[in-house]
């Protein structure tokens, strides 16, 4: 990662990430490709709207793009990780540009049907899913720390860009020349981040300890995520605000055909206002950001989507209707990028492009599921109380604020500690060798017992989100000021692993929890693992190197 050595206010402007050739390069590539993207939806819905009628097979569009990256999102993320990002990004936006080719040859052929449109979608969404994890996990490849957040919020916004020029664009060419048009220029879109991608030069990332095999780099993402309170709080956010926020986007298209009866440019507009308020705020979000809590933010941005909730069930003025898309998209923009900037800081480098996985599956996973769920109360109980409703479960999602805070994220620092050293070996264990059994011992007096215990917790908690599978504090019955503290680890390449894990964050942790020892005392630790014959005279391995 690029690294900066001072913060100076040019370099924390909004802008500053444009300042880098490579993140310039590729974000205006991926909005002439997002551009694409949002043409192509307007092609998509409006030909499913004239293919078929009905509310729920209408609603299944935003299923099948958001179920593969349900489905696949946590291995997705876990391909990321273990890979060279850039080859998989090659082969994943090689693939959407072989589909959206091959979308548009169907409808032009005319051989396009509902169910074969919906099922081209979902082979899309099958490259989305492997695409986002390995493309949100490059923005901290591509900017320092510092410039995070305004890298985040430059992508929202040019995303938000496209949202709004494509769909107008997309509406026209609709109009103009038919659906199958506006798919074969998606498909050339995605020949601009293709080459954006082949000519950036990533740094080599190379790594001391054992490569992770697939499946055990997949439980160590969801063992971290199980044990990480900040990844915990953006999921339960992120997945309320999903479940809501999906009706609008599900019953869009059919609202905008049979309820407000516009031909496909009026759709365009109305669906390219979203994107167009989005960008709106996003000129202002930084100054707004750092002006008020965080929590508070998407709270204000999550009520705002909900009142546009409401104006598309209820408003028949479309110059009116387009205002309150406008206020939607802002909020819409203002909640993705602070929940996103949140996701992709709450966890440390190794493990980043699975957590994110994990949030993508989390919230592509809710809006497939809630999507399918507005259209089937749609088609029993119409469109305008299926809106309502889902306006409702916004505003009830804002009772997940105070037990699952977003704001103690911003002060997490996860950048490796390097405090570890080697332990000391007389045996020379194998990289599969184990299980390891560390054991650590405390020497705690009475009167600071349960603040030790307090911090212990945290420990506890430390040491199985960076690789233990057990972990146990023992007391003993001869010496009460004694305590023994156990963990372990599946094999030693994973014991290994976790010196390469340890962040400043764990090293606190540590300090707070060492705080507590008897003055004079040094804790120590014994490493030792499952009984076998070692041969003495077997040389010690070289250290591992691998270069990614």
């Amino acid at each position: 990662m690029q690294t900066s050595p001072s913060a100076s206010p040019a370099a924390l402007s909004p802008w500053s990430p444009l300042r880098r050739a490579v993140f310039r390069t590729i974000w205006i590539a991926s909005v002439a490709s997002s551009v694409g993207t949002w043409m192509q939806t307007v092609g998509v819905g409006w030909l499913l709207t004239s293919l078929t009628p009905s509310p729920l097979l209408v609603a299944l569009m935003q299923t099948a793009t958001s179920l593969p990256v349900f489905l696949l999102g946590l291995p997705a993320g876990t391909f990321s990780d273990l890979l060279d990002r850039r080859k998989l990004l090659l082969f994943t936006e090689g693939w959407l540009l072989l589909m959206a080719a091959l979308l548009g040859v169907l409808t032009l052929s005319g051989h396009v049907s509902a169910w074969l449109l919906l099922g081209i979608t979902f082979l899309m969404g099958l490259g989305a899913a492997f695409d986002a994890p390995a493309w949100q996990s490059i923005v901290a490849e591509l900017v320092p720390r510092e410039e995070l957040p305004a890298a985040v919020s430059l992508n929202a916004t040019g995303f938000n860009l496209a949202r709004a020029l494509g769909p107008a664009l997309g509406g026209v060419i609709v109009a103009l020349a038919g659906p199958a048009a506006v798919f074969l220029l998606n498909s050339a879109s995605f020949i601009c981040v293709l080459a954006a991608i082949y000519f950036w030069k990533r740094e080599k990332v190379v790594r001391s300890s054992p490569p992770e095999d697939v499946l055990g780099a997949t439980a160590s993402g969801i063992r971290y995520t199980r044990h990480s309170p900040p990844m915990q709080a953006v999921l339960v956010r992120i997945g309320t605000f999903a479940v809501g926020a999906s009706a609008l986007w599900a019953l869009l298209p059919i609202m905008a055909r049979q309820d407000l009866a516009l031909d496909a440019s009026g759709y365009g507009i109305v669906l390219g206002s979203l994107g167009f308020g989005a960008v709106i705020s996003a000129l202002f979000l930084p100054k707004v950001r750092g002006s008020m809590p965080v929590d508070r933010l998407v709270g204000i941005s999550t009520l705002l989507f909900a009142a546009a909730t409401l104006a598309l069930a209820y408003v028949r003025f479309v110059p009116l209707l387009v205002l309150c898309m406008m206020v939607g998209g802002m909020g819409w923009l203002t909640s993705m990028s602070s929940m996103t900037t949140a996701a992709t800081t709450a966890a440390p480098a190794w493990v980043r492009a699975r957590t994110l996985g994990m949030y993508l599956l989390v919230f592509q996973g809710s809006m497939a599921a809630s999507s399918f769920a507005w259209g089937s109360l749609a088609e029993n109980f119409g469109n305008a109380a299926t809106l309502t409703c889902a306006a409702g479960v916004l505003a009830l999602g804002l009772l997940t604020f105070r037990r699952w805070p977003l704001q103690p994220i911003q002060h997490l620092d996860l950048n490796p500690s390097g405090h570890w050293n080697d332990p000391h070996l007389v045996l020379t264990p194998a990289a599969d060798d184990g299980p390891v059994l560390v054991t650590v011992e405390y020497r705690v007096a009475a009167r600071q017992e349960a603040e030790y215990l307090e911090a212990m917790e945290d420990m506890r908690i430390f040491r199985r989100r960076e690789g233990a599978v057990r972990w146990d504090l023992y007391r003993d019955l001869a010496d009460p000021e004694r305590f023994i503290e156990s963990f372990v680890t599946p094999t030693w390449a994973e014991h290994m692993r976790t010196h390469e894990r340890v962040t400043k964050e764990d090293q606190a942790t540590e300090q707070r929890a060492f705080s507590f020892l008897k003055p004079g005392f040094q804790q120590f630790a014994t490493h030792l693992i499952a009984a076998r014959t070692y041969d003495q005279q077997t040389p010690v391995e070289p250290p591992y190197s691998e270069v990614s």
